[in-house]
């Protein structure tokens, strides 16, 4: 049966002398779900490339002494290296100085002429240099500037051509809000139709003020204004001019995935060209929003900018690219943080992902000789982790043809929890002990290697590298490249007679300073006066406004080994899962907190607890020996104030 086809683009990046983890953002993004795409059986075009023409580029190469085109080469050198450290598995990469991307564009402005859709005339009018935008003046921000950059427009004034862009606004706008999936998130939808109502003006698409760019067919010494360039390269790769069938295969674009201060092009310059073109619209312009950087935009003269290299070389691609994906919610402002990294890396790659691989491997190894038996029979606890396991499957399909990454990431994460939790259920190193558990010894170490096999598949999109060093170290046989998802969606896919592979550590810890995690101990007061003192001591409300308290469920919870008082619990926030320490081992049975809505500070800093990262801390209440938690009958996610 023919793989049905699915064309995913990033933008083209401007060659920015300096790369940052914004670059690396959006094309894991875009990965990611080409990856899963390829997994679920599509046929998957997946674009990326550079954008090099305008004005700005040349003024800059000028100011460097070289040629455009050397300056850009250089650059885009750069680019090519980022994206092969990240794994990324793009299908072509596009240069816009390309002679194959020329034809293109000379070709669409020609038959747009022709159209009678675009005519010479005069522009005089404000256009911002870094941004290659052109603007009204009630389109100007407050201070009269660039309302994209902020930065000063300049007044400009020269023949050009224009596109009769206006021509097609209520077409445009009749589109957009007939097809809600076009423009996503919502939040970019409402502002596009904003952005149309206050009235579309014919688009100035020629410049003669300079000559880095591609000339006008019938009037070289115009060059093609760079969006008008830009946007036409999704059309390039893909046949437009040399290859209809494959055209006709992959146009529309199922995605045009590109940053939030861009969405504006690519949902209303970009539909209303192709509109003139009597071609079809993308099925989708999706808008993700910014990366900021410890609470603050990236900016060279703040400082503050990230780069993906340097993080690569220092935690691995894998890491960074599943922090990323993690971390932050596709459409929404995420946060970066060096810190935020090292605590993912630590509970989620080492302690739940590394250990659960680790253990099981050496268990398998220590006590079936590195060899699984066929399984035979399922106990209550056998039969619950396979139906999580099939759950977790659909749920992460479900999450993923939504583009809800971070979302998807999280019902992986609960499943490697629960493969975790399993062993600690069933106690291997019990069964291994008694003959008559041979059998149920044998299911048990089968289980978890067939949870590994299912959760090597569900990362790859995110993690490639680390999802092969699994399958590699479980001993599969089969080439994992050929690997598809309606391989895991069933349980049993792997050999009952395997030999699995040596442990190797997938992802070392990280230490960090002690004053940045310190672990939390029990202290003793120190004089009743003192104490007193300090319990009465007054706050301000600013200070009391630093605690974020929020309600949450807890989902499960475990004795901390080797401890009395400690208990591991995995509380649900609403937006996310963490895991916490606390000392309550004393007045709790675990089973007796499952369930429970309880008060939690969520912005603790976190604090390592017998080799346990706790992400913040739930509240009680004290009276002589005896303790309770907090508890409220309140929607989980809910702030406490």
């Amino acid at each position: 049966m023919e793989k049905k086809p699915f064309y995913i683009t990033t933008p083209i990046y401007y060659p920015s002398a300096k790369l940052h983890i914004g670059h690396a953002y959006c094309t894991t993004i875009a990965d990611a779900i080409a990856r899963f795409k390829r997994l679920a059986g599509y046929d998957v075009f997946f674009l990326t490339g550079s954008d090099e023409h305008g004005q700005k580029i040349q003024q800059t190469a000028e100011g460097a002494g070289v040629t455009p085109i050397q300056y850009v080469d250089k650059i885009v050198a750069g680019f090519r290296n980022l994206w092969k450290e990240l794994h990324i598995s793009h299908d072509d990469f596009i240069r816009t100085t390309e002679e194959r991307h020329q034809r293109v564009v000379q070709e669409i402005f020609r038959r747009i002429y022709e159209k009678g859709d675009i005519y010479k005339g005069s522009y005089k009018g404000l256009y911002c240099t870094p941004c290659e935008s052109y603007w009204t003046e009630h389109q100007l921000d407050e201070n009269g500037c660039c309302p994209d950059c902020h930065r000063p427009v300049q007044e400009v004034s020269e023949e050009a051509y224009f596109f009769k862009m206006s021509k097609y606004a209520d077409k445009v706008l009749a589109y957009i809000e007939e097809n809600p999936e076009f423009i996503q998130p919502v939040s970019r939808r409402n502002e596009m139709i904003n952005f149309i109502k206050q009235g579309l003006e014919d688009l100035c698409i020629s410049r003669t003020s300079f000559d880095w760019g591609i000339p006008v067919p019938t009037d070289p010494k115009h060059v093609i204004y760079v969006w008008f360039d830009a946007l036409s390269n999704y059309l390039t790769p893909i046949g437009f001019l040399d290859d209809e069938a494959k055209f006709g295969k992959y146009w529309p674009a199922d995605v045009h995935l590109v940053g939030k201060e861009i969405v504006r092009f690519h949902s209303i310059i970009w539909p209303c060209i192709l509109m003139a073109l009597d071609l079809p619209l993308p099925k989708k312009v999706y808008g993700h929003g910014w990366l900021i950087v410890d609470g603050d935009k990236m900016s060279k003269s703040k400082g503050n900018v990230v780069d993906p290299l340097a993080l690569i070389e220092e935690f691995s691609a894998d890491a960074i690219r599943y922090f990323l994906l993690r971390e932050i919610n596709l459409g929404q402002d995420g946060n970066f943080s060096r810190d935020a990294l090292i605590t993912r890396i630590n509970s989620d790659l080492a302690n739940d992902l590394g250990n659960l691989l680790h253990r099981t491997l050496n268990m398998i190894g220590k006590f079936q000789g590195g060899s699984l038996l066929p399984p035979a029979g399922e106990s209550a606890v056998d039969a619950s982790l396979k139906a999580d396991a099939m759950d977790t499957v659909k749920a992460y399909e479900e999450e993923m043809e939504a583009m809800q990454l971070s979302s998807a990431i999280k019902k992986v994460w609960a499943f490697v929890s629960r493969a975790n939790k399993y062993i600690d259920e069933t106690a291997p190193w019990v069964l291994a002990k008694d003959p008559g558990k041979k059998q149920e010894l044998a299911n048990t170490m089968y289980h978890l290697a067939e949870s590994l096999r299912i959760i090597s598949v569900l990362i790859s999109p995110y993690m490639p590298v680390t999802a092969e060093r699994i399958w590699k170290q479980l001993g599969l046989s089969e080439d994992f490249s050929k690997v598809q998802l309606s391989d895991i969606r069933e349980w049993g896919g792997t050999p009952g007679d395997l030999k699995v592979g040596l442990p190797e550590q997938l992802f070392p810890r990280i230490e960090v300073e002690k004053d940045e995690a310190a672990p939390v101990k029990q202290e003793k007061p120190a004089k009743k006066e003192k104490q007193g003192k300090a319990e009465h001591e007054e706050i301000t409300i600013e200070d009391f406004s630093k605690i974020h308290l929020r309600v949450v469920r807890v989902l499960a919870a475990e004795p901390v080994p080797k401890t009395e008082k400690l208990l591991k619990l995995t509380v649900d926030l609403g937006d996310e899962q963490r895991e916490i320490v606390s000392g309550i081992a004393q007045h709790y049975a675990p089973e007796d907190l499952v369930g429970k809505n309880v008060v939690m500070v969520i912005n603790l800093k976190p604090a390592k607890i017998r080799g346990i990262v706790s992400h913040g801390m739930v509240l009680a209440a004290s009276h002589g020996d005896g303790m309770k938690l907090l508890s409220v009958d309140m929607p989980v996610g809910s702030r406490v104030r």
